[in-house]
């Protein structure tokens, strides 16, 4: 019956999807390397020591291929690091709050790599809370059904909505991760092996919603994942996308990386160098070098080149092809299509050193307060900068293990999503040094949020204050130099997203992405994914 279904277009599609699918056999890929006739012709640069960058040096250098990471900063990481306050009384993950490393891609990546033993892994003993004026609900932790029955005691009137949907989540989820261990025999088959994904992959967030759930307000709860991806709203953004990160979350649990994220980045780092790999820091790519149309090394900001016959970029996509590569090298639709990608929200992080610990305030980790507006409503008010009623995560650091923050302190992080819109109108003259007038916008918008998280979640916040930092999506650019700030990639609209999305093999010979700007997605989990992506993709176009 289904095949009846099938149209030659539906058949296309399913093709391409399963073309997209890198099951990585590492047994295979090193018996082919080791038959690689000199080795060291095989050099690679890799733009950016963030995850998908140290993932694909990491196993290029495993198998003996010389590779060199290029970071602009004093440590690996990208956004997975960390910096230290009052003399080191207080350490602020730049951008962890939660990732799933349990029974998943992430997890055997970490495994392949030797680096998932070297690592600790927090576990909180709850899930996300979502709160607002009359309600709080938290998900359970790897516990899929209890998270039905909180929602449906909650909800009542929409509990085989809550079951149905969830059941579908986690289903896909469970077929995403089959996929990138197994990938597909024979395309034709995609529908029947994975019949959750192969229903809803055209859909949006909002009409799988509103298949189960009639509640605006359940639908923002259970809908949240768009946030987390940094848009476009659910009437625009995948619903499998959104799908696979909920059920992954729901099934195999948020984790935290303890101490902190930048242990995962060391030791990624490290995994590079105990191969023979090298990294480079405080330096930047300026330029990609070409010749005979492929790709012959980089130029650096001090003047110094690095040959090699493959650059993977781990920077922002459209500073890689607009900035970085020789002009009229790029295919004029591939750059179409690239204009036709928009970043991501960026971020406003509050980050708080408290003098007082909040085990009595609350033992949940992740709190999103919710606005009580519509999906839509929400997107442009974080577009439009409005600070005073976006939805905005609390999170409180001794919550995710005990002894993250010294006695008698407590370590605290409020953000919000945010368009560049609002940081726009300052651009030219902090790039130029003048920042009067961008310190008072971010000031108002810090004394807004602190208000409300006062109000809202941490009674008498502003009275335990010590420290204060502060984050702007003109930070989020310095930092990175990601355009707009945007701290996931491009948005992940239908068009963009799945088998839909740039794809990590680029028309420019020799050139790769790897990171949130290409396949997958961002996120730590979708970086680490992309960087083991575009490594599988390497070795096919060497023979390996």
């Amino acid at each position: 019956m289904l095949k009846k279904k099938l149209s030659r277009r539906s058949f296309l599609t399913l093709s391409a999807m399963a073309a997209a699918s890198f099951t990585l056999d590492l047994k295979k890929v090193s018996a082919c390397a080791s038959r690689m006739a000199i080795k060291q012709d095989y050099t690679t640069v890799i733009i950016g020591a963030g995850l998908g960058g140290l993932t694909c040096g990491a196993y290029l250098a495993r198998q003996g291929l010389p590779v060199t990471i290029v970071e602009q900063n004093d440590r690996p990481g990208g956004y997975a690091t960390v910096f230290d306050r009052a003399q080191g009384k207080y350490t602020f993950d730049v951008s962890l709050h939660a990732t799933s490393i349990h029974n998943n891609s992430m997890a055997r990546t970490l495994q392949n790599l030797d680096i998932l033993d070297r690592i600790q892994i927090a576990e909180p003993a709850h899930g996300f809370t979502f709160k607002s004026s009359d309600m709080e609900v938290t998900f359970a932790q790897r516990d899929p059904e209890k998270t039905i029955q909180l929602l449906s005691a909650q909800f009542p009137e929409e509990a085989e909505g809550i079951r149905s949907f969830i059941t579908e989540a986690v289903a896909i989820s469970k077929e995403a991760n089959r996929y990138a261990r197994k990938g597909i025999p024979l395309k034709i088959l995609f529908p029947f092996v994975y019949p959750r994904t192969f229903r809803i992959y055209k859909k949006t967030l909002a009409e799988m919603l509103d298949e189960h759930i009639k509640d605006p307000t359940l639908q923002g709860i259970l809908g949240h994942v768009w946030h987390v991806l940094g848009g476009p709203p659910p009437d625009k953004i995948s619903g499998a996308m959104c799908a696979v990160g909920l059920g992954n979350w729901l099934n195999n649990g948020i984790h935290y990386i303890k101490n902190n994220s930048q242990d995962l980045s060391d030791a990624m780092a490290e995994s590079v160098l105990k191969a023979g790999g090298r990294i480079l820091y405080d330096i930047r790519v300026e330029k990609i070098n070409m010749e005979n149309n492929q790709i012959s090394g980089v130029t650096l900001s001090d003047g110094r080149t690095i040959p090699s016959i493959a650059v993977v970029s781990n920077a922002d996509a459209l500073t890689t092809f607009k900035h970085m590569l020789p002009r009229n090298t790029i295919p004029a639709e591939y750059m179409s299509k690239l204009d036709c990608c928009k970043p991501g929200l960026s971020t406003f992080v509050v980050w708080l050193g408290l003098n007082k610990e909040l085990i009595d305030v609350t033992d949940r980790p992740y709190i999103l307060v919710i606005s009580g507006a519509t999906p839509g409503e929400d997107y442009k008010a974080y577009c439009n900068g409005e600070i005073e009623r976006v939805p905005y995560y609390v999170t409180i650091s001794d919550n995710l293990y005990p002894g993250y923050s010294q006695p008698g302190t407590a370590t605290v992080s409020l953000v919000s999503f945010s368009g560049f819109g609002p940081w726009q109108t300052f651009e030219a003259d902090y790039k130029n040094g003048d920042k009067a007038a961008y310190y008072l916008e971010k000031k108002r918008w810090t004394d807004t949020l602190l208000r409300r998280a006062e109000k809202e979640v941490i009674p008498g916040l502003t009275s335990m204050i010590e420290v204060v930092e502060v984050a702007t999506p003109l930070t989020n650019w310095r930092y990175t130099g990601n355009t707009n700030g945007a701290i996931l990639g491009f948005e992940y609209p239908l068009d963009n997203a799945l088998m839909n999305r740039i794809k990590n093999r680029t028309p420019v010979k020799g050139l790769y992405l790897a990171g949130a700007w290409g396949s997958p997605c961002g996120g730590y989990a979708g970086a680490v994914r992309s960087g083991e992506i575009t490594f599988q993709m390497m070795m096919e176009d060497w023979g390996a």
